[in-house]
């Protein structure tokens, strides 16, 4: 190799060597904050291939960094990525539900079991509907999903007709479970999931409402062992997965489309179906484990399904309020579209 080839090649490298350090230096790092440990799946299987996914449709030009700890407690991070604290975090809407009216219908009983199907007809509902309401003003919402339905879950007793619900104190987490509980005669309890263990363990509580993979990944398949389940699930959770509005209008118009084809629809499907894979998984191990698993029966569907129509009725007005333009509509939409969705499904299409 001649001298003059050894200082070319050299000089190649170290050009290569600085334009990769001049790219690096001039990538855009998000940051997200997230209040479940890391060993949660859905840290580990839905937020980190998230990033995963945006390094690589971005080709590197945008990376997200999840911070090791959250910067606020769950029910602020709305907050934080509307306020650019964080650029990006998610949680639950109804942990503000006065916020969040538009939103509530996706947590009324009988919204589905399917968390795929469900994820992505509220994303189009969403996308629909209610995208440009003042709400959601000053964030990209970059994601929704729900989580496949709630059940209802005792310590000690089974609960399949309404009596059996009467005086029983069951640890709840939003309004719409707290107006359920209520009209059932039970005793609603406000607290995180969290806190489900302590509570039951010292008698706080009877009972409390969870997915069934969240009887297993919150640890109290000791202590709740009768689960009673409910065709349409007894309530949802809606959440989000939302980033500060300024940051978003801040990337480059190629890498704003290359983030899209990977988060809304496609980013609501893959957050349900990573539930779905949760809760059948939950419900084998429980079964396994000899817990008692019964359908409600008729009249406690029967019911809630009362409960329900009033809860729709009430929320018809509110969402008119909250300047929902068309709230017979939204709901129509959604579950004509959770239909059709899980129809697609069960015929392989």
């Amino acid at each position: 190799m001649t001298y003059f080839t050894t200082k070319f090649l050299k000089a190649s490298a170290a050009t290569i060597a600085l334009v990769a350090s001049i790219q690096a230096a001039s990538a855009e790092v998000l940051t997200m904050s997230s209040w479940v440990p890391p060993t949660h799946f859905v840290h580990t299987d839905i937020l980190v291939p998230f990033t995963e996914r945006v390094a690589e449709a971005t080709e590197g030009r945008v990376t997200i960094m999840i911070l090791p700890a959250p910067l606020a407690s769950p029910p602020q991070h709305w907050e934080l990525a509307r306020n650019g604290v964080a650029d990006i975090t998610w949680g639950n809407f109804t942990y503000e539900p006065e916020r969040f009216v538009s939103m509530w219908f996706s947590e009324f009983p009988n919204s589905g079991t399917n968390a795929e199907a469900q994820s992505v007809a509220l994303w189009r509902t969403f996308d629909t509907y209610l995208a440009d309401n003042a709400a959601f003003d000053g964030v990209e919402v970059l994601g929704v999903g729900l989580f496949g339905g709630g059940q209802l879950h005792h310590g000690s007793t089974t609960i399949s007709a309404p009596e059996d619900m009467e005086g029983q104190k069951f640890r709840m987490g939003g309004p719409i479970q707290e107006q359920l509980l209520t009209a059932l005669g039970s005793v609603p309890v406000a607290s995180p999931a969290t806190r489900a263990y302590e509570m039951l363990e010292s008698g706080v509580i009877d009972g409390s409402l969870h997915t069934m993979e969240s009887v297993i990944n919150f640890r109290l398949d000791e202590s709740l062992t009768h689960h009673t389940v409910f065709p349409g699930g007894f309530y949802d959770a809606s959440f989000f997965i939302a980033m500060n509005g300024a940051r978003w209008d801040g990337l480059s118009e190629a890498d704003r489309a290359a983030i899209e084809e990977i988060s809304g629809e496609a980013l609501s499907a893959a957050w349900g179906a990573t539930f779905d894979i949760q809760n059948a998984a939950a419900f084998e191990t429980l079964s396994a484990e000899g817990h008692e698993i019964v359908e409600a029966s008729p009249e406690l569907v029967a019911a809630v399904d009362g409960i329900t129509e009033e809860m729709i009725a009430e929320w018809v007005t509110a969402a008119a309020a909250a300047g929902v333009e068309d709230p017979e509509a939204v709901l129509s939409f959604y579950a004509g579209t959770y239909a059709e969705l899980v129809q697609a499904q069960a015929s392989g299409s």
